[in-house]
């Protein structure tokens, strides 16, 4: 007997997807397809989308880690469906996730004993924890305004322009005016002695960032803290500070253990840091630290009952994986300190092994600081032919993600490019991109200048001799801030960094 069969589409699985009708189909953009296809063939062509994406680990715009151990990639993925905030059925994903938060408050000079419970919690990125600390900060001063019978409908916090725009949306979403020091040429983080004359009895706390996104630098939590002591002093005032450590809190302890900046201050309350920066762990895991039971007000902490018993909850997301609390955990125990010094120190090495190499060229200033992130920041020494944004657009065709962009106000008109160097971005790549930036700058040099930098030869050529030197400059200066702005429009929401 001869059975003749028909393959079906769901027999097409057997056979190559490029040889299926698949491939010749549009991709669903806008509406859910209305028939299944296999799942190889499914996999094989959003497989072959992704391969557009960049390399990640030659992005060098973010701070967020790039590589783990094939260890922790396989915890993770065993962890992958379980949900984090079923503590009740993930007891031990609980108790992991509390080992951390002690872990990093003693990291972080907390007043607390050796056995004593911390008060933190996990959450999805140093975003998320930077709301749970302002609204804890906005309730305390809510409270006390109350009990002294004063108005509290218009709380204020104190930052420099140059903080992540998670500040911004912290601000905007829970209705609090955000007062930033302005930045000038030279000077790119907050200046301590401007922040304290801007706080005032409706200012809820002021904000330091211990690591920059624009340049890595530390601003002097220390002096902030003394000249903040010496005015609520004055005024009788109560005013606290919260770090935004999302990027140095995993830097400071292992680099430099004397610098003051965490819980030794007294008036420091609260303190944020990214796991998945140089925490070590993939995206999606931040911690928030309080320094004791007091600074976090009791009405914020829900109490639920309906996952199987009363378990309290201070987070904005509900549901999120557990994954990466357990990949922290694994970081912490597997490196211990030891291990996060080493790699800290070998970070810092190939940063400035990348700095020197880049001021060998002759054509770039430095901006980053030598005690910080290790992050390069540097700009153009002459910007007659072409632009920071033409080098990192160059630079993209061998691979790498280099930032361009201009500083937040006043100091718009300084365009850098940036490099974090981090845990994966060894000696041997420093030296390759030194190499790249080289040739780059070499071609750009041979090619006619970009249009921005046309338009201010002209403008030289047209006030020269007509109106004098103070003139040339004065409208050099206006087309350069024209080009600037223009630029800024281009790379608005990228200029602060990937977070």
């Amino acid at each position: 007997m001869v059975v003749t069969t028909t393959v079906s589409d769901s027999d097409e699985n057997i056979h190559s997807t490029f040889a299926s009708r698949y491939v010749r189909n549009s991709l669903p953009k806008f509406k859910m397809p209305e028939q299944s296809i296999p799942k190889e063939a499914a996999y094989q062509i959003i497989n072959d989308e992704l391969m557009l994406d960049g390399n990640p680990r030659l992005n060098l715009a973010s701070f967020v880690t790039t590589w783990m151990e094939p260890e922790c990639d396989k915890l993770m993925m065993a962890a992958i469906n379980k949900n984090y905030v079923d503590m009740d059925e993930y007891p031990v994903t609980t108790e992991l996730q509390n080992r951390c938060v002690n872990m990093i408050a003693h990291l972080f000079n907390a007043p607390m004993g050796d056995k004593e419970t911390a008060v933190g919690v996990g959450t999805v990125g140093s975003s998320e924890a930077i709301m749970l600390a302002g609204l804890a900060m906005k309730r305390k001063w809510q409270k006390r305004r109350q009990a002294e019978g004063k108005p509290y409908d218009k709380p204020n916090i104190v930052t420099g322009a140059n903080v992540q725009v998670c500040w911004e949306k912290f601000a905007r979403y829970f209705e609090v005016e955000l007062k930033e020091v302005k930045l000038r040429e030279g000077y790119y983080v907050m200046d301590p002695v401007k922040a304290v004359e801007m706080v005032d009895e409706n200012t809820i706390c002021v904000a330091a960032i211990l690591g920059s996104t624009l340049t890595g630098e530390f601003e002097d939590v220390k002096l902030l803290n003394d000249l903040l002591t010496k005015k609520n002093r004055e005024t009788g005032w109560d005013t606290p500070i919260h770090v935004d450590a999302a990027s140095g809190g995993f830097i400071a302890p292992f680099l430099y253990p004397h610098l003051k900046w965490d819980f030794r201050l007294p008036l420091v309350k609260s303190i944020n840091v990214s796991g998945h920066k140089y925490g070590l762990v993939y995206a999606g895991v931040g911690w928030v630290v309080w320094r004791d039971k007091e600074e976090l007000p009791e009405e914020l902490i829900f109490h639920i009952n309906y996952l199987g018993s009363d378990q309290p909850t201070f987070t904005l997301n509900f549901s999120k994986g557990s994954s990466q609390i357990i990949a922290q955990y694994y970081q912490f125990i597997r490196l211990g300190f030891e291990g996060y010094k080493d790699i800290m120190e070998n970070c810092m090495v190939n940063a400035r092994m990348l700095c020197e190499g880049i001021v060998k060229t002759g054509r770039f200033n430095i901006l980053s600081k030598e005690e910080g992130v290790p992050v390069v920041t540097f700009s153009l020494k002459d910007s007659s032919r072409y632009t920071v944004f033409d080098i990192s657009e160059d630079l993209r065709r061998f691979g790498w993600i280099v930032p361009a962009y201009t500083m937040p106000p006043n100091a718009e008109h300084v365009a850098v490019l940036r490099v974090v160097v981090r845990e994966d971005f060894s000696r041997g790549l420093a030296e390759r991109l030194t190499t790249d930036i080289e040739r780059v700058v070499k071609e750009l040099d041979g090619k006619p200048p970009s249009r921005g930098t046309v338009k201010v030869a002209h403008v030289t050529a047209a006030v020269e001799g007509a109106g004098g030197e103070k003139r040339l400059k004065k409208s050099v200066e206006e087309t350069q801030r024209e080009i600037t702005s223009h630029w800024k429009r281009l790379v608005d929401g990228k200029r602060k960094g990937a977070c």
